[in-house]
């Protein structure tokens, strides 16, 4: 299987991935993990990103292609991935398409979860994440025992400064400009399947495995 899931920030695409994962022998290819761990790392493509994703802002295309590229490239993706937050932009995809190509591995499918901006909004701006394990909290959906402490690890929670309400509203204006043009660009090529992304995560897998043909 080869997928990508298409979502505004709050979709759930990563819950979903990892939902995906545990059914099939694919990989989680996050964008947004990758662009992380490079900020962790204090690289130099983290450092140039750091500063654009703390205001909301997409990171330039040819960081982000190049970083996906190498990871589709590993032994790990031959038999399957799950592309979560990329492609973000026409150009994007285009480039993905011609990655894809090279490596003879084309998309079977391209799922696009879809909530509106105030559930999101809602959705972000509640979000807890640990800063130890990276397991995730929501301060109404699924609060920690001890507010503000990580259930699995005992360390500190933190809000990330893009899933701030001003920061989120933002990031959902740029995903409304720049990735749901995508959606027309995947539904002409035959891919797209659009889904309810309401309720919860155990009704939103459903509608997933029914777009894909196994619900």
């Amino acid at each position: 299987m080869r997928l990508v899931l298409l979502g505004p920030p709050g979709a759930g695409k990563g819950t979903q991935a990892r939902l995906l994962m545990a059914k099939s022998d694919v990989v989680h290819v996050s964008a947004g993990d990758l662009l992380r761990q490079a900020v962790a790392d204090g690289s130099e493509m983290g450092q140039t990103a750091k500063a654009i994703m703390a205001q909301g802002s997409l990171v330039p295309d040819e960081v982000v292609i190049g970083i996906i590229e190498e990871r589709l490239r590993r032994p790990d993706c031959t038999s399957g991935y799950i592309l979560d937050g990329f492609p973000r932009t026409l150009r994007q995809a285009e480039a993905l398409s011609g990655v894809l190509r090279l490596l003879q591995a084309p998309l079977d499918w391209v799922i696009s979860v879809e909530v509106s901006e105030d559930d999101l909004v809602r959705r972000l701006a509640g979000r807890r994440i640990c800063r130890a394990c990276g397991a995730m909290f929501h301060v109404d959906t699924k609060p920690p025992l001890q507010i503000g402490i990580c259930d699995s690890c005992g360390d500190h929670l933190f809000q990330r400064d893009d899933d701030k309400e001003d920061t989120s509203r933002h990031r959902l204006r740029v995903y409304r400009e720049q990735t749901e043009p995508l959606i027309a660009y995947y539904n002409t090529m035959g891919l797209l399947r659009r889904i309810d992304g309401r309720g919860t995560i155990e009704e939103i897998a459903q509608r997933v495995q029914q777009a894909l043909g196994d619900g």
